[in-house]
């Protein structure tokens, strides 16, 4: 028994003094790379390539960071254009083609059984009259207290998705009409997957691939956004590390880039000194 508490005791002292938060009791790897001066990397955070002109880098480097640059922002304005031409088209096809008082009676001759229901309906557009805001839930009891011509469809980011995407909306555009649920003709239904299928008509099927048109456009247009951040930190980190034979004699500042691994453990350590 007394040898067991000796050696109790013995550990106990040994680890009450070993700090585990004291890097140099692991065993690590580590290496750095000192700058002089870190102002390249901020000019080039600022203009991909411009710290690589000041720091006399090869010069395809330059052309290659500012080449990125000038296509990714001109592949952002190209399809943002064509994103916001798209949206006026599909926007000015809707307006032309969908209206309110044709939704409410084609519905009913849609789905007769159950034209309230579909009214009603999961989804809602907004609805205005005289400076009220009302929605399509409550548009059965509006339209026999007001005259057509006082309600308002709202015309929102709503009203252009619900019109396209959802069949409950259906009955409000202008194709001449036909059976919607054989698979030709002006209006026609069209099977998703093994499921499912949708109600379009002509027109519906033309707004939707306008729409489809500006979203695609639109995601190209932030997709070159994020390959032009990308282009600047490249640039700004290529600018701190990569070697050079020109640097500032009398440089105020310092950075140290030093990646190092623990035992259990991997970080890097950046060191900005003034």
């Amino acid at each position: 028994m007394r040898a067991l508490i000796i050696i109790i005791s013995t550990f106990t002292t040994v680890f009450s003094q070993y700090n585990v938060y004291d890097i140099n009791n692991y065993n690590y790897f580590q290496d750095s790379v000192r700058v002089k001066s870190p102002v390249p990397m901020f000019k080039s955070f600022i203009l991909p390539g411009w710290g690589q002109v000041s720091k006399k880098d090869p010069q395809w480097k330059s052309f290659l960071f500012f080449g990125v640059e000038m296509i990714t922002v001109g592949s952002n304005l190209h399809y943002s254009k064509k994103s916001n031409d798209f949206k006026n088209d599909f926007e000015s096809h809707a307006d032309k083609h969908w209206d309110l008082k044709r939704w409410y009676e084609n519905t009913k001759i849609i789905f007769p059984d159950r034209w309230s229901d579909i009214i009603i309906g999961t989804h809602k557009l907004g609805l205005k009259i005289n400076g009220n805001y009302f929605n399509t839930n409550s548009l059965e009891n509006l339209s026999k207290q007001y005259s057509w011509s006082d309600i308002q469809v709202v015309r929102d980011r709503d009203f252009y998705e619900n019109i396209g995407k959802y069949d409950q909306f259906v009955g409000g555009w202008d194709d001449k009409f036909d059976d919607p649920f054989d698979s030709e003709g002006n209006w026609y239904s069209e099977r998703k997957g093994n499921v499912e299928s949708v109600i379009l008509t002509k027109k519906k099927n033309h707004y939707r691939d306008l729409r489809y048109k500006s979203n695609i456009n639109s995601y190209y247009a932030r997709y070159s956004i994020s390959l032009l951040m990308l282009n600047h930190f490249i640039s700004g980190l290529d600018a701190l590390i990569s070697p050079t034979n020109i640097l500032p004699k009398n440089s105020k500042y310092s950075l140290k880039f030093t990646p190092y691994k623990t035992l259990n453990e991997g970080g890097v350590l950046f060191n900005l000194s003034w």
